[in-house]
């Protein structure tokens, strides 16, 4: 209190007792404190130019990094290089007021991998004030889960696609029997003069063996086609093929094949497997003009559960995993994207059928493997069969030649049931050419009918595998040995049907002659299967 004179005469004070506030603070701020320390979701306070101010525990729970590391400078430094510029330009919109409510950059960690954070930041002042979420799993899982569905998507075209081409290919394949049947039995008749007629039905001829062999393919892709599969070693496969490769391949390209020691047993069907093995080493040829490498390597695998997750094909188990490894031009994402679908080719005009890489795709899941391609332009392509383990030992080959049947014809009884009627017309024509006295029927409720008036005893039963009225050649085929148990028992088809096949396989004793077949492959196939003696196979379905 100030005396007239301006002195000080006395002070007066005024004391507001605060404890109870105080406390109320403390407490709150000991609160704060708290959350900050134990909350999962790190906690950042920066300044206007990006410089970490203080940090919460939780950045060195997730990043590993000391807080005396991270505080006292931005975050460059344990940045994402790609991430930089766009942190950079969100710090500027936060200044201006004009920020998102969330974006997401990336951090290193002291084990060199980065997590992904999605961000909240306010401006206060001249302070920044942010919360930000690890997301890296849940960023990973949607991935994941997109990855999934697209390939599931990609599975169900594909499986579409086999339907379709499959049953596009039942069709062409009664066709195509009419068509080289006829023009076989045309050429065996033709004179050699005059020239002119025989080189056009030769030219017929070739076109629809052409036509056979794509539609094979098309059999292959759908999923269709009989198999036989027998255990093999598959070093064995790749080391008998190793002349055929440098054959076909050229002497521009080196093949190089890396056996495994110990390498597990497949089994497959040998043919389709060498021919599926041959169709990947040409598109690598043609994707190397100006010559190359081929690596060709086998390695055993075990797929667990976490694997078969993110493939989504390939269930957990025991493989032999075959790679094909080239160094040619490669293949971009959305070239690889369509690789395996049918008729789908980089090549030019009349240089490829698109079906090679499907035919594969198709022969290797119908054996109950797995294919995958990886490809990038400039850097080759690989391609990985995943095949099955088989848990047995392959059989001891034997170099003995099996004795082909010293005749083509004979005078027994064939019963021969085949709804289309050109192609039982033209089967049947086959068979009497060869002396053998045929007995036709249009469905099985005919051929049961004729097995039971027949004047000479069936010999054989040669039947389609689709029949009309309800039963089929399986049916017939069965119903035929209890009226006839020495009954033999030779199918066709143009397409395989679970009735003799099954997951991919004809059934055990099942003999089979797929269309189109020609005039030779039906004569030596009737002679052989007349020629086997009673119990040497089971021919029952």
């Amino acid at each position: 209190m100030f005396e007239a004179d301006g002195s000080i005469g006395g002070v007066l004070c005024i004391v507001s007792e605060t404890t109870r506030r105080v406390l109320a603070e403390r407490q709150t701020t000991a609160e704060r404190d708290r959350l900050w320390s134990l909350a999962r979701d790190p906690f950042l306070i920066t300044d206007t130019n990006g410089i970490w101010l203080a940090a919460s525990p939780a950045w060195s729970d997730i990043l590993g990094w000391p807080l005396d590391q991270l505080v006292g400078s931005d975050a460059r430094w344990i940045e994402h290089p790609d991430d930089i510029a766009r942190t950079r330009a969100q710090l500027g919109d936060i200044l201006s007021g004009d920020a998102s409510p969330r974006y997401e950059n990336r951090y290193r960690t002291t084990d060199g991998l980065y997590r992904t954070f999605s961000w909240t930041s306010v401006l206060d002042g001249d302070r920044i004030y942010c919360v930000a979420r690890d997301v890296t799993e849940h960023r990973a899982e949607a991935r994941a889960r997109a990855e999934a569905e697209a390939a599931l998507r990609q599975a169900q075209k594909m499986e579409t696609l086999g339907q379709l081409t499959g049953g596009v290919a039942h069709d062409f394949n009664n066709l195509l029997q009419v068509v080289t049947g006829n023009l076989e039995l045309l050429q065996r008749s033709l004179p050699t003069d005059p020239p002119r007629l025989k080189r056009a039905a030769d030219n017929a001829m070739a076109g629809a063996e052409r036509a056979a062999i794509l539609t094979q393919r098309l059999l292959a892709f759908s999923r269709r086609q009989p198999l036989s599969p027998q255990p093999m070693d598959p070093n064995r496969l790749i080391a008998g093929m190793s002349d055929l490769f440098q054959r076909t391949l050229g002497e521009t390209i080196e093949v190089r094949s890396v056996p495994q020691e110990g390498a597990w047993t497949i089994e497959v069907d040998h043919n389709q497997m060498e021919n599926a093995l041959l169709n990947l080493a040409v598109n690598a040829r043609d994707a190397m003009p100006g010559g190359g490498k081929l690596d060709i390597e086998i390695d055993n695998i075990e797929i667990d559960s976490a694997q078969a997750v993110r493939d989504g094909e390939m269930p957990p188990g025991q493989y032999v995993r075959i790679s094909l490894s080239d160094s040619g031009a490669g293949m971009d994402a959305d070239t690889l994207r369509h690789a395996v679908e049918p008729f789908f080719t980089t090549k030019d005009v009349g240089r490829g059928t698109g079906l090679g890489l499907s035919m594969v795709y198709g022969f290797i899941k119908q054996s109950g493997g797995h294919l995958q391609v990886y490809s990038e332009p400039g850097q080759g392509t690989c391609v990985k069969l995943y095949l099955p383990r088989h848990h047995g030992v392959p059989p001891v080959e034997n170099s003995d030649e099996p004795t082909p049947p010293q005749t083509i014809g004979g005078t027994e009884t064939i019963l021969l049931c085949e709804d289309d009627d050109n192609v039982r017309a033209y089967s049947a024509a086959v068979l009497r050419d060869l002396g053998y006295r045929v007995v036709e029927a249009g469905d099985a409720a005919q051929a049961l009918g004729a097995l039971g008036i027949a004047t000479h005893p069936i010999d054989l039963l040669f039947t389609d595998v689709v029949l009309p009225g309800g039963m089929s050649g399986a049916d017939l085929a069965r119903e035929a040995h209890i009226r006839a148990p020495d009954l033999k028992i030779l199918f066709t088809t143009g397409y395989a049907r679970n009735a003799i096949i099954h997951q991919g396989r004809l059934e055990a004793g099942v003999e089979l002659l797929t269309k189109p077949f020609t005039y030779s492959e039906l004569a030596a196939k009737v002679r052989a299967m007349l020629d086997r003696h009673p119990g040497q196979a089971d021919q029952r379905p």
